[in-house]
């Protein structure tokens, strides 16, 4: 099904080239012949994020649904190594988006700031209130990477800065094969991991003995890089499902010279191949499939 676009996106001829999603223009948004759009805000934060966009259009262009994404961003963060004028003419606020209706599902980006403590990046406050304002107002919230971190820690969790980043594609066991999103997704399954922190593993069995979350993949390099609250509402995945073999590579590439990050496990960047194609549409399919379901039901 379509991915609903303006005409003058930046990344149109790729997709056309790339052949692997389809698209139809905003303007053609109240032709008969379409479903009723499902509309995904999609919260932004990665450097070049411009750049990043087209892995999550990967992502959501092969569900079974006519998908609308809006593009959000935050007041108070400084987007510098973005095109100037691209934020203010594709972007809108999280505000303008509560004003003008309901979302279907919500999706926050990862970002590298592991670092850091969440208490010390400059936008922290207006994370954490949409995080918060999102799970009581829209069906549920994607966290990806960094961003699962900060749901995780705003339910008690502590982060753990690694020694080392965790970088390569590494196989993960599914923990629950009978869940909803889960439930589509081989018993193991491969998912690249592109981090410098993670959450402690003892903390999170805590979470889930506490029925504070569930625990819905582990990996023994990777630990617990997929959970989510018991009330569905959020969702966490530390790895990067979304990520194209291409971005994958560009990192592992950037980072080939650097003598702080070890090479890339289980990846050849110089021939890149996506083992981790199947848990991508799965995942996303799966998780709009719950959004649909949720948000229909309040119709």
């Amino acid at each position: 099904m379509p991915i609903i676009l303006p005409s003058d996106y930046h990344s149109i001829q790729q997709i056309q080239r790339n052949n692997l999603i389809r698209w139809i223009p905003r303007n053609q948004l109240n032709d008969s012949a379409l479903s009723t759009p499902l509309k995904i805000g999609i919260l932004n934060i990665m450097p070049l994020g411009h750049q990043y966009e087209l892995n999550i259009l990967n992502s959501l262009g092969f569900s079974n649904f006519d998908i609308q994404p809006i593009w959000i961003k935050l007041n108070t963060h400084n987007y510098k190594s973005w095109p100037q004028g691209y934020i203010e003419k594709f972007y809108v606020s999280y505000d303008s988006i509560k004003d003008e209706g309901e979302l279907d599902g919500l999706i926050i980006t990862g970002t590298p700031l592991e670092h850091l403590d969440f208490e010390e990046v400059n936008y922290w406050n207006e994370i954490v209130n949409i995080i918060n304002d999102a799970r009581d107002r829209f069906p549920s919230t994607l966290g990806l990477c960094w961003a699962g971190m900060a749901m995780a820690y705003l339910l008690g969790v502590k982060k753990v800065v690694f020694k080392t980043k965790l970088f390569g594609v590494f196989q993960l066991e599914n923990k629950a094969p009978n869940h909803p999103i889960m439930g589509s997704t081989d018993d193991t399954f491969f998912c690249p991991q592109s981090r410098y922190a993670g959450m402690d593993n003892k903390e999170i069995e805590k979470a889930e003995t506490r029925g504070d979350l569930k625990l819905l993949a582990f990996s023994k390099e990777a630990g617990y890089p997929i959970y989510e609250t018991p009330d569905h509402k959020q969702l966490i995945h530390l790895g990067h499902p979304e990520y194209n073999s291409s971005r994958l590579a560009y990192e592992a590439k950037r980072d080939s010279d650097n003598p702080e990050v070890p090479p890339i496990s289980n990846f050849d960047y110089s021939n890149p191949s996506n083992v981790w194609k199947m848990h991508r549409h799965t995942f996303f399919q799966q998780w709009l499939n719950f959004c649909h379901e949720k948000s229909r039901l309040k119709i």
